[in-house]
């Protein structure tokens, strides 16, 4: 929605922030979905050189802007979408390291739900163990959207962790051992920011890596090469 109000991370100068923003982790990933997807691109951020821009897809407003690494980093720019630009659905596409042995290079993956090893959850002071959930709403429709597209996707838990360069190399098998499927390091945060805000958030990954068996894509291929998911994560913008 068009807004004259900033925040120190976003400044759009009055640019439109649509309602539906993709976040991928890595600014240039951003620029790339823009110039690629979107059509009459304006962009709305350059804060700290986080790039975000808005465009139309098949006529539909959509925002996309990078969100850094980390739980903490995509926790202040999906804050402030949510809350202070009025984002309505968020939607996490990114790339996550496969922990089962099956799951292939380039396939992909959406989180219906996000284990964590942060403590991002405390702040909310609950009486348990709160499960970061994707939206239903936006998940039947990616479920849809694949069935449409003849596209397979695998749907289950994935591991938002903290540590990407972990001293106890047995986590990523116990983690595996209880059927997740692959490692990323935002969406828990995400999850626990749009529900407690009452919006929907998803996250939707592609393969880059899997941690079981070594194979590897390029950090060129992860920056432009998955097609699929964006394919598959654009049209969410209509429903």
């Amino acid at each position: 929605m068009a807004t004259t109000k900033s925040t120190p991370h976003i400044n759009p100068r009055g640019v439109d922030i649509a309602d539906t923003v993709l976040l991928p982790g890595d600014p240039l990933r951003a620029k790339h979905i823009a110039d690629t997807y979107l059509e009459d691109v304006v962009q709305f951020n350059e804060v700290r050189n986080m790039l975000g821009y808005t465009g139309t897809y098949r006529g539909t407003p959509v925002s996309v802007m990078g969100s850094g690494m980390g739980i903490p980093s995509i926790s202040i720019y999906a804050w402030e979408l949510i809350n202070i630009f009025e984002a309505k659905k968020v939607i996490r596409v990114g790339s996550c390291g496969s922990l089962q042995m099956d799951l292939d290079l380039y396939e992909v993956v959406v989180a219906q739900s996000a284990s964590t090893d942060s403590r991002i959850l405390e702040q909310y002071n609950l009486p348990g163990t709160f499960a970061p959930t994707a939206s239903w709403t936006l998940l039947k429709a990616v479920a849809d959207e694949a069935e449409k597209q003849n596209v397979d996707i695998h749907v289950g838990n994935i591991l938002s962790s903290d540590i990407f360069y972990n001293v106890d190399d047995t986590v990523n098998q116990r983690w595996s051992d209880m059927g997740v499927l692959g490692v990323e390091m935002e969406s828990a945060g995400l999850y626990a920011i749009a529900a407690h805000a009452g919006v929907d958030a998803l996250g939707i990954f592609t393969v880059s890596d899997n941690i079981m068996t070594g194979a590897a894509t390029t950090p060129e291929e992860r920056q432009t090469a998955f097609t699929q998911m964006m394919e598959l994560a654009l049209p969410l913008a209509a429903i």
